[in-house]
């Protein structure tokens, strides 16, 4: 058993593949980190408020962790045009940090993505987000200068290549 199926079962954590029921934890997850460090953008809400019309419908992907039968992270893949996702809308509750999930989450993803044939895995966050840029690291992403963001808040773009 390898050590990302290890930890699953040592932290009885449970990724699972988005539902409907799973919206309002999608949205309110993302809408809590992001207004405690930043505020919500338009970019935000298009991907919030309607997961499957933005992500689902074009090919992406939403993954929901599941601890203690509660819905405690969220993270998205959205499709690119290049053939890439990228990983977006990684959200843990604040009660469940300290579990591993977000790395769960994002081991989780990667597989996903490599399983879809992707080549690579993109994405943007923020140099004050110190805890993240070390999770994205673990997980092997290496820094990029990259294109333009729709995202006031970015200032980091990073991937992952297979």
């Amino acid at each position: 058993m390898d050590s990302y199926k290890q930890l699953r079962k040592k932290t009885e954590v449970h990724i699972i593949d988005y539902t409907p029921q799973y919206a309002d934890a999608f949205r309110d997850l993302n809408h809590e980190w992001i207004k405690k460090y930043f505020k919500l953008e338009a970019a935000d809400n298009l991907a919030l408020d309607n997961p499957e019309g933005y992500i689902l419908d074009k090919g992406g992907r939403i993954f929901v962790a599941i601890y203690k039968k509660e819905a405690v992270g969220v993270v998205a893949l959205l499709k690119m045009k290049d053939g890439g996702y990228e990983l977006a809308k990684m959200a843990v509750s604040p009660h469940a940090q300290g579990k591993s999930i977000g790395f769960l989450l994002g081991k989780h993803a990667i597989n996903v993505a490599k399983e879809l044939k992707a080549h690579r895995v993109f994405l943007e966050s923020n140099t004050i987000l110190k805890p993240a840029l070390s999770l994205y690291g673990k997980l092997g992403f290496k820094e990029i200068i990259g294109g333009e963001s729709p995202y006031e808040r970015a200032d980091i773009q990073m991937e992952l290549t297979f």
